[in-house]
């Protein structure tokens, strides 16, 4: 039986684990595990994971600046995909972002993840082709 529930420090190292195994989730600065504990305590109850037992087969990260909401990390396990779980994790953020009063959510995807922009683009998401994504590190 597949459950899922609020993203927990706890779940770090297998999240990691899922994220380096799954195509187009780029793990980079800001993914320590204390960077991590902080977004999710400056988040709670938004981000989520999916688990079969105590397997974590999905995890997506969520949050918001008060303003827009931002996912982060979506995962699904490859031998759990097709049974909708990463669009279920997205709803539940999403839900958990229109509770706390926001109205627009964003997201970050690679140019080459063609299987991950088609999967956004099926869950209603949109290109935003106006917008350049820009950074710089501290």
């Amino acid at each position: 039986m597949i459950t899922t529930r609020e993203f927990r420090i706890e779940d770090y190292d297998s999240a990691v684990d899922l994220w380096h195994r799954v195509e187009g989730v780029e793990i980079a600065e800001g993914d320590s595990k204390e960077d991590i504990a902080r977004y999710i305590l400056r988040n709670p109850g938004v981000s989520r994971v999916a688990q079969e037992g105590t397997k974590i087969i999905a995890a997506v990260l969520c949050g918001h600046d008060g303003r827009r909401g931002v996912i982060y990390h979506l995962a699904v396990d490859p031998a759990y995909r097709r049974q909708a779980l990463g669009k279920r994790l997205v709803e539940e953020c999403l839900n958990a972002l229109r509770t706390a009063g926001i109205k627009r959510a964003l997201l970050l995807v690679a140019k080459n993840n063609a299987s991950g922009r088609s999967f956004w683009h099926r869950c209603g998401w949109e290109d935003i082709p106006a917008a350049l994504v820009m950074g710089i590190d501290l």
